[in-house]
């Protein structure tokens, strides 16, 4: 076992270079498949600026 990546030999790089494309093939299946639904990104008033403003309504569920 090396503990540096200087000296590692090649089966400890290519441990490593899985290792990742597992993770960011884990995040991507997880964002694919997240299910946000009903998110209005139009939802919020336009206002001219120097106006005090109150926005209410209800949040998005991320399910």
């Amino acid at each position: 076992m090396s503990h540096s990546m200087y000296n590692a030999d090649r089966s400890t790089h290519l441990k490593i270079v899985v290792l990742g494309l597992l993770c960011a093939t884990l995040v991507a299946v997880v964002g694919i498949f997240a299910n946000v639904s009903q998110i209005d990104l139009g939802a919020t008033p336009l206002v001219k600026a120097g106006q005090p403003t109150i926005v209410s309504g209800k949040l998005p569920t991320i399910r």
